[in-house]
């Protein structure tokens, strides 16, 4: 049994199952790539081509289950010595509510504040989500050019429906 909503469908997995969070690998990046074609179909995240995937596999973390399928992904990007982009969140629908997605925006953090960054950002359309674990909404403008160089080359960059969401790092966290 699959969930089909537009062209990509995802194979059910356990609601249950146990789950481990680790670095990403080139094995997993079909089944990223299928999980965030899922969610951006929907209109929730950007499509990444599995070329993007591979050039940026560093910066993936992948919770896998039991069972070998990544029930989860998220990344953090970095962009200059001072900031870094948490993205590429999305969690199996199968697995909504059970606390993934904060586990993967809790070790991108702990990777920036590894890293000595002073703070992360991330662009959503789960504000409430970030807010949640201390993010703050901020504006395009308070977010460093790099920022917007990237944004230039998004698709919505005209009709972005995406808050900026920003959280400052205490190494003692």
């Amino acid at each position: 049994m699959t969930l089909e909503i537009g062209t990509t469908s995802l194979p059910h997995v356990r609601w249950n199952a146990e789950t481990e969070l680790r670095k990403a690998h080139m094995r997993d990046v079909g089944q990223i790539h299928t999980l965030i074609k899922y969610w951006a179909e929907r209109g929730f995240m950007l499509v990444r081509s599995h070329e993007h995937l591979q050039e940026n596999l560093r910066d993936f973390f992948v919770l896998e289950d039991q069972d070998g399928n990544i029930v989860g992904s998220g990344a953090l990007h970095l962009l200059s010595d001072q900031i870094a982009e948490v993205r590429g969140l999305a969690i199996h629908p199968d697995r909504q509510g059970q606390g993934l997605g904060r586990w993967l925006v809790l070790a991108a953090e702990r990777e920036a504040r590894d890293l000595g960054l002073p703070q992360v950002f991330a662009w959503t359309l789960q504000v409430k989500f970030f807010l949640s674990l201390g993010y703050s909404v901020t504006s395009r403008e308070y977010l460093p050019d790099t920022v917007a160089s990237e944004c230039g080359v998004c698709p919505f960059f005209d009709n972005c429906r995406e808050t900026a969401v920003v959280k400052p790092l205490n190494a003692l966290q």
